[in-house]
């Protein structure tokens, strides 16, 4: 069964709530510009694909230090 998502097509945020990073298990922020789920603890990003967040470490892109700040 697919994840909820919200009416902007981005992951529904009672989901966001329980969602955690599951490399360093601390929050995650999401960029609806990318579809991005962001550990910003670890540094990383992980996508969502039709409203799934994909949490595997190996499907998730490292952050440059202007992707974090922003």
């Amino acid at each position: 069964m697919p994840a909820p998502r919200s009416a902007r097509g981005g992951v529904d945020p009672k989901l966001l709530e329980m969602l955690a990073c599951p490399l360093t298990k601390g929050r995650l922020i999401w960029k609806p510009e990318t579809c991005e789920l962001v550990s910003p603890a670890a540094r990383i990003a992980y996508p969502v694909r039709d409203g799934v967040p994909i949490m595997l470490p190996s499907e998730a892109r490292s952050l440059r230090d202007d992707e974090l700040q922003q």
